[in-house]
């Protein structure tokens, strides 16, 4: 079992993820924000520590993550101003990176959004393009790690509940996945190591057995 930093502890994919990891039997620790928050997420069964990874420095973050096994980012602006999407989605994702690397933690799982990357293709007078350059530059950085990195890059987010099933490999278009599915994802990327190192995943809701995927 290992014990798992899961940042962005508040958000609805962490709040769903957080109970499947913790009845697997990791130690999940959920990181947020607002101390308002504690609560909530004390009640998915993870324990809860209060750290603005916004204004934290990578000693800081460093801290927080020493001595865990898996690094699971699921945090973001949540469409704020460009400005805070950049301090945010890239480079307090990036300080949490170098953090993993300096405390010596193994696995990094980012969670990104299908069709990321340097061509996004999402022109610059898109609401979207800040979002879209950030999490390119995240996820890149990623690459350049000696983490055991994986990228999940889920689809637009449903609120529908979990099929465990999803559509996943080459020529798989952009579609929707539920917010229940993704956790389901986390949960089985945080379950084999040894399948997802290096390893970007693409996926809509499907037909195939998430575990049969992340496992292959």
């Amino acid at each position: 079992m290992s014990r798992v930093i899961l940042i962005g502890g508040h958000g609805k994919v962490a709040l769903l993820a957080a109970p499947l990891l913790v009845a697997d039997g990791h130690e999940v620790v959920s990181v947020v924000r607002n101390p308002d928050h504690v609560a909530e997420v004390e009640a998915t069964g993870a324990s809860a520590t209060v750290l603005d990874v916004e204004s934290s420095d990578t000693d800081a973050i460093a801290d927080l993550v020493r001595g865990s096994d898996v690094v699971v980012w699921s945090a973001g602006a949540g469409g704020g101003s460009p400005e805070r999407t950049y301090a945010v989605d890239r480079d307090a994702a990036i300080r949490s990176m170098d953090a993993a690397v300096r405390a010596g933690v193994g696995r990094y799982v980012m969670v990104s959004y299908f069709g990321a990357g340097p061509d996004h293709g999402v022109p610059e007078d898109n609401g979207f393009f800040a979002y879209a350059e950030a999490k390119a530059a995240a996820d890149e950085h990623l690459k350049t790690t000696d983490l055991a990195w994986t990228i999940l890059r889920p689809s637009g987010l449903t609120l529908e509940a979990a099929t465990g099933h999803i559509e996943t490999g080459d020529g798989v278009e952009a579609g929707q996945v539920s917010r229940d599915n993704v956790a389901h994802v986390i949960r089985s990327v945080v379950a084999h190591p040894d399948t997802t190192a290096r390893r970007i995943l693409a996926f809509n809701d499907g037909l195939q057995a998430i575990d049969e995927v992340v496992s292959s």
